[in-house]
């Protein structure tokens, strides 16, 4: 049994629960709603103040998903009451990013233009200082990726470390030209 799995996820007080047809959970809270198609392998129940995942079965399958729905659960719920948040470190000369507004980011990263980024639905832009930024939303997996979009702009390369990175990344440096 999966010890990821088999754990119960809490349903703090303000969070509701509801399950439709076709396998879909939605999981509402102070920070909005969340709903997730979970696969046929799993079954989610409510007892209590608890959620309950078990699988169906004992193949290999069955397996890797009772885990997996057991996570995507407990993140819809720490979403809709805490929220997720992605930081990202740039660093560079002259590197720097501005929040226009909540939704949109513009960054200076050596290109010969600024660079807009628009959020999608859910997620906003915080820049606490010009050469940080974080990424904020209740979908973790929509922050992440949002995270790595803006990461993919400018990767951290390994001679100076210039780039955008995330926050705590250690970058490999290379040994540049060794001169005479």
């Amino acid at each position: 049994m999966s010890r990821i799995g088999k754990a119960p996820v809490a349903v703090p007080g303000g969070v509701s629960v509801s399950f439709g047809e076709d396998r879909t959970v939605e999981v509402s809270g102070p920070k909005g709603s969340l709903s997730r198609v979970f696969p046929e392998e799993v079954s989610i129940e409510q007892q209590g103040d608890q959620l309950i995942v078990s699988r169906k079965g004992d193949e290999r399958r069955d397996r890797a998903m009772h885990g997996l729905s057991r996570t995507l659960l407990s993140n819809m719920v720490t979403g809709v009451t805490i929220g997720f948040t992605k930081d990202l470190a740039i660093v560079g000369v002259g590197y720097r990013a501005a929040a226009k507004s909540a939704t949109e980011l513009e960054l200076a990263l050596g290109f010969s233009h600024p660079v807009r980024v628009e959020a999608p639905e859910g997620i906003t832009f915080e820049t606490p200082t010009p050469t940080k930024i974080a990424v904020k939303g209740i979908d973790k997996e929509l922050v992440g990726q949002v995270a790595a979009n803006i990461r993919k702009i400018r990767k951290p390369e390994p001679y100076k470390g210039k780039g955008v990175r995330y926050e705590g990344e250690k970058v490999l440096r290379k040994v540049g030209k060794s001169g005479k």
